[in-house]
């Protein structure tokens, strides 16, 4: 268990919503100040994820491109080559990512798949890249043979809150995503989770998602912030779009509920404009995935994003000199000093950032 005192496990609904519901102004300063305190404000990790095996999934997520249940008509592909995920994952280093994630559209991985997926890893460790990968679920078994082959990441989004889940899956339960997230966490890889908002969800199905990711043993090391991509032929391809702000208020609580966390700007960024994205990062996004593609869905080009970062005066997450990711680097003096006179002009909301007695 952390020694932080301002790392909090029992957060509550009412807290969460309290935080959620804040004027807009004062939500935003609240989570840049937490954000300030555990990370470098004007860094923002690159990822890049690639889908190893795509369609034909026998789940029915209701957002998913991939299901063979759901309407789509995408069509089902063999796992790809061992060599071809390592030159892909050597041309993103190339480009500036650090992580590289793998995805496969199944409910979980077979005996069959495990020796090519054990290789995968070891070769991006290889590069000196972090490895993650997101197979859902998985066995014991399977867990540790990917903790020995050097897996950093494990991702397993919940998607959405519990009372939600069910409108969304039916082919497996929520109460299956935590126990695969806490065999994860207790092998000793890390978990990246988070979920999709823009679903027809109600508010409180974003605050309680949440609040069920910060109410963990410990806190997901990267939480991912999905908007929904409407996928024709699929059950949510004429929802309403959820308003932006909403998801700028989502994204702050994340900041906040789950400070050491990566926050990721995932999948919805191409319909997003430069300003959303820049209110993003204010409120505590420091993560997003580069390329242009996001296992089948669309995501912004190498050069618009850096376009973005220089706007912004956003520089990338690099490499240490002994091959580590340089993740949680050391906040700039200028950023100590204000996050320090900030909180002292302005002290963090009661009961907020420490343990309620």
């Amino acid at each position: 268990m952390t020694t932080d005192p301002n790392i909090r496990t029992n957060w509550t609904r009412e807290e969460a919503e309290k935080i959620y519901n804040l004027p807009f102004m004062d939500l935003l300063f609240q989570a840049q100040t937490v954000h300030r305190t555990y990370f470098d404000p004007n860094q923002v990790q690159r990822s890049k994820l690639l889908s190893i095996k795509t369609g034909g999934c026998a789940e029915d997520c209701a957002y998913c491109s991939q299901s063979a249940r759901n309407g789509s008509k995408l069509s089902a592909s063999k796992m790809i080559e061992v060599q071809r995920v390592i030159a892909q994952a050597r041309k993103a280093k190339e480009g500036g990512a650090t992580r590289y994630c793998m995805g496969a559209a199944w409910t979980s991985p077979k005996e069959r798949d495990m020796a090519a997926l054990t290789a995968m890893v070891e070769g991006v460790k290889d590069l000196g890249m972090e490895a993650c990968m997101t197979l859902g679920m998985l066995e014991d078994d399977q867990v540790i043979r990917l903790r020995d082959a050097g897996l950093d990441y494990y991702n397993h989004n919940i998607d959405t809150s519990e009372r939600y889940y069910s409108e969304i899956i039916t082919t497996r339960t929520f109460a299956d995503r935590i126990d695969t997230l806490n065999r994860v966490r207790e092998s000793g890889i890390k978990v990246c989770a988070g979920g999709i908002v823009g679903m027809g969800e109600q508010q409180m199905d974003r605050i309680d998602m949440l609040v069920t990711l910060a109410t963990l043993e410990g806190h997901p090391d990267s939480v991912p912030v999905n908007m929904l991509i409407p996928i024709p032929d699929t059950p949510l391809a004429d929802v309403e779009p959820l308003d932006p702000i909403e998801f700028v208020r989502t994204v702050a609580l994340a900041r906040i509920l789950m400070p050491k966390s990566h926050v990721r700007l995932s999948a919805g960024r191409t319909d997003m404009s430069d300003e959303l994205q820049a209110m993003c990062f204010f409120a505590g996004a420091n993560s997003i995935f580069v390329g242009e593609t996001l296992l089948t869905a669309d995501n912004p080009e190498e050069d618009k994003d850096s376009a973005l970062f220089n706007k912004l005066g956003l520089i990338a997450m690099g490499v240490g000199e002994d091959g580590s990711i340089c993740e949680k680097k050391l906040v700039s003096d200028t950023a100590r000093d204000l996050s320090q006179a900030v909180a002292q002009k302005n002290p963090p909301i009661p009961n907020l950032t420490r343990s309620a007695v």
